[in-house]
């Protein structure tokens, strides 16, 4: 008798732990831990669903906006007093006497050839990349970049040098 209350009472015991499980189950089920994949419950994101969304936003069906800034087509600079003013970079070549004169705010990288600072005043150009400021005259390195905080300040060819500046520019400039 004792073998068959040992299998009785491991039998209820197991029914009783599969029954209580089912029970919790359910009460999970009902605070939304296992919800439908692809829903907008679901705390994991699909591909298809970011597609989704984005194609609403574009066609204005959804409820966040792109902003959009206008853009103007740079066109580089080739007689005096013409310039380009853009956030885009432009590609400028800047031939042996002619000055590439930045606008307030501009930004400078010479790519290839050998470029000096031209200031009007005693004040310099900084370059951002020694963390230095380059006096009127002064040698700039290739590849640094320039920050022009006022209108009237720029680069040309070295002074003896024959081949022309390459020199990438994002802000207003003209060339002289």
């Amino acid at each position: 008798m004792k073998t068959a209350w040992k299998v009785m009472a491991a039998a209820i015991l197991i029914g009783g732990g599969i029954w209580a499980g089912s029970l919790m189950n359910l009460t999970a089920e009902g605070a939304g831990v296992t919800n439908q994949p692809g829903t907008a419950d679901d705390p994991v994101v699909t591909k298809s669903y970011v597609d989704q969304v984005i194609q609403q936003a574009i066609k204005g069906g959804g409820t966040t906006t792109i902003p959009t800034t206008p853009t103007s087509p740079t066109t580089p600079s080739t007689g005096e007093g013409s310039g380009s003013s853009s956030d885009a970079v432009s590609i400028v070549d800047v031939k042996p006497g002619q000055t590439l004169i930045a606008s307030a705010g501009a930004e400078f990288v010479v790519r290839a050839g050998k470029a000096v600072i031209y200031s009007q005043d005693s004040n310099g150009v900084a370059d951002l990349t020694d963390g230095k400021d380059i006096a009127n005259g002064g040698a700039v390195a290739n590849n640094h970049l320039l920050s022009f905080p006022r209108d009237g300040r720029g680069i040309q060819v070295q002074e003896g040098n024959k081949y022309n500046l390459t020199v990438m520019v994002r802000g207003g400039y003209k060339i002289q």
